[in-house]
């Protein structure tokens, strides 16, 4: 039975990168695949296009807006260029490929923090300001400098690792606001806070905030996918999920490392990866799915994600077949 499932598994990946299989970005789903994508982590990464021809991927994260409210962008050796006179970056080869990958069914989100920059608000008010900033220069408002031209973003993650927990809560309501505005196109607000519970910068935001998704970093923590099953805390993420959260049907994500350089520790194999996320999925129902750092360890020769994804897809197959039958 393993090595039929190993078979199975094998075949939707290579189906999915052939083009012949395909899934599209689903916020209701359990089976999505989130990538980062910016900081080409392995020493290298493609660009964001070719990602995006992945049909395992469905949303994807760009790394980072290390530098907030004095704006600056990192996006490794994918973009060096710069608008004149200025060190923020400008981006066309980038815009084009989100825009692409956006055709494909993938959304596309700017991810804000990280673990190293300069980044924080001093008060609710400059937060507030700086959401409409963003919405200006990435979202669907109007900017002389937009990196990213005319490509309009997906919505923002906030990857809050250092600097002032204040702000941030007062800046997703400025952002839900705009997006009112925004004529009809459906944006997301994500984080993605440690596992130990509460997370040390986002814990008050996110109880008093809405979010969509919350993208939980099982690694380089007491908590991560290595601690599997006594440690392992996604019963009380689940817990928050359904108790404290703004909004009761946000979505939680299975935080992995795409390789074991990706992280200090938590890294486990796919087949590993693959059991605890189908345990998970057969108890709560607040998985959105898998979320790996980053696309340039994870989507590299070992197939590592391409496993992954078409596992969590093949298992909510079987799910809703499992489902059917009992109609």
């Amino acid at each position: 039975m393993a090595v039929l499932m190993r078979y199975v598994l094998g075949l939707a990946a290579w189906l999915a990168t052939a083009g012949m299989l395909t899934w599209a970005f689903d916020p209701s789903s359990s089976s999505n695949f989130v990538v980062y994508w910016g900081q080409s982590s392995a020493g290298s990464q493609k660009p964001l296009a070719e990602y995006c021809k992945d049909a395992t991927v469905d949303v994807i994260a760009l790394s980072f807006l290390y530098q907030f409210p004095n704006t600056m962008l990192d996006l490794s050796a994918s973009c060096r260029t710069t608008f004149p006179d200025s060190q923020l970056l400008h981006c066309p080869d980038v815009a084009t490929d989100i825009k692409y990958c956006q055709s494909q069914g993938k959304i596309v989100l700017l991810s804000m923090g990280g673990a190293a920059g300069s980044y924080g608000f001093s008060s609710d008010a400059q937060a507030q300001t700086y959401a409409d900033t963003v919405w200006n220069m990435f979202l669907a408002g109007n900017s002389t400098q937009r990196p990213f031209d005319d490509a309009v973003l997906d919505g923002v993650d906030l990857d809050i690792e250092g600097g002032s927990t204040t702000g941030y809560a007062a800046y997703i309501a400025q952002l839900r606001t705009r997006f009112a505005t925004g004529g009809g196109k459906r944006f997301y607000i994500t984080g993605a806070p440690q596992c130990p519970f509460p997370d040390s910068m986002l814990a008050s935001t996110l109880n008093s905030a809405w979010f969509d998704m919350v993208f939980v970093q099982f690694y380089n923590n007491y908590c991560g996918l290595d601690a599997y099953p006594s440690g392992f805390n996604y019963d009380t993420w689940d817990q928050w999920a359904k108790t404290k959260a703004v909004n009761k049907d946000v979505k939680l994500y299975i935080g992995a490392p795409g390789s074991q350089s990706a992280a200090g520790r938590g890294y486990v194999d796919a087949l590993t990866l693959n059991a605890i996320v189908g345990a998970v999925r057969s108890k709560y129902t607040s998985l959105g799915g898998v979320m790996t750092w980053d696309a340039s360890q994870a989507m590299g020769g070992s197939a590592w994600g391409q496993s992954v994804s078409s596992s969590l897809k093949g298992g909510l197959a079987k799910t809703q077949a499992r489902r059917r039958r009992r109609r």
